[in-house]
């Protein structure tokens, strides 16, 4: 199996980008648990809900991992709940950081957001999308696990990911 995971910033087309490549390859793709959780929460959320939060993502993948067979494609993984509470609380919890260090995807695909931001309750940082970015790539340059960055038009950013599969 073919494990492909999306990554980025808020508003980088990972959604889209995961829903497309659902479509291509005939599979069910993996939502980010993020804004199930975050829409059925009746007060703000802290940082006790992002372990939570990666828990839950967590048993998603684990779940569907156990039943896919060619490929499996994941909207959001660890790295971004690992950046989000870096940014957020100036801290990452352990759970968190065992659950990035352990993730194990054959391509992780890093969104760059250079398409337009599309504002909703749940985001945050409209202005500060490129050095956000800049952080993604700091750490996966840093980690050694295999990426690529997606830029430019829906169709530029599927036609690479299909490529690189």
């Amino acid at each position: 199996m073919i494990k492909i995971a999306l990554t980025g910033p808020e508003c980088s087309g990972k959604t889209t980008l995961a829903i497309e490549l659902g479509r291509r390859l005939d599979v069910n793709f993996i939502p980010e648990f993020a804004r199930h959780y975050l829409n059925t929460l009746n007060r703000p959320y802290n940082k006790a809900d992002l372990d939570v939060i990666a828990k839950k993502q967590q048993q998603g993948i684990s779940l569907i991992g156990r039943t896919a067979s060619k490929y499996m494609v994941v909207d959001t993984e660890m790295l971004v709940l690992k950046i989000w509470s870096q940014e957020k609380y100036g801290e990452v919890s352990p759970y968190i950081q065992m659950l990035y260090a352990e993730q194990d995807f054959d391509l992780l695909v890093l969104c760059k957001p250079d398409i337009p931001y599309e504002d909703d309750l749940q985001r945050e940082n409209p202005h500060d999308r490129d050095r956000l970015f800049d952080i993604y790539l700091a750490e996966l340059q840093k980690s050694g696990k295999k990426f690529i960055t997606v830029e430019g038009s829906f169709k530029d950013r599927v036609d690479k990911i299909i490529a690189s599969i």
